[in-house]
């Protein structure tokens, strides 16, 4: 199995369980090695109380690419922490794109930056700091 199948049977598994970035209408859009995009339409239920994207969906957004992305090895990988800036509003009808990118994986920490954008439009910059479990797969069957 090349490691371009291993990362999309990884990201069947994580999808298939994900009910939080279901819940919220997230769609998964693609992933390769050490990499994802996920994509949200903005609707009435994400917004606050000003009519714009609550930044805690945002940030949930990117989390979720980010999560797709250093979890594409197989090995059972964690945010350890992230930042996010927030540079633009989203609003109702907004469609957002979320896209992770590793920045550095080395033995059990990595480093991922996402870009969440609106069309060519970019909207916040994410970085997240990842911890990998020891000996944890999240497809056991496949390994790393």
């Amino acid at each position: 199995m090349s490691p371009h199948e291993k990362a999309q049977r990884v990201a069947q598994a994580l999808w298939s369980q994900d009910q939080a970035s279901q819940g919220i209408g997230m769609e998964l859009l693609e992933v390769g090695i050490g990499r994802a995009r996920l994509a949200l339409r903005v609707e009435p239920r994400h917004c606050n109380s000003f009519g714009v994207l609550h930044g805690g969906l945002l940030a949930a957004l990117a989390d979720s690419a980010f999560a797709f992305a250093c979890n594409s090895h197989n090995a059972l990988t964690l945010a350890a922490g992230f930042d996010i800036d927030i540079l633009k509003s989203a609003r109702p009808g907004d469609a957002l794109v979320a896209e992770a990118v590793a920045v550095h994986q080395g033995g059990r920490s990595g480093l991922y930056d996402v870009k969440v954008m609106r069309g060519d439009e970019l909207v916040a910059v994410f970085r997240g700091r990842s911890a990998r479990l020891k000996d944890r797969w999240v497809v056991p069957e496949l390994e790393v």
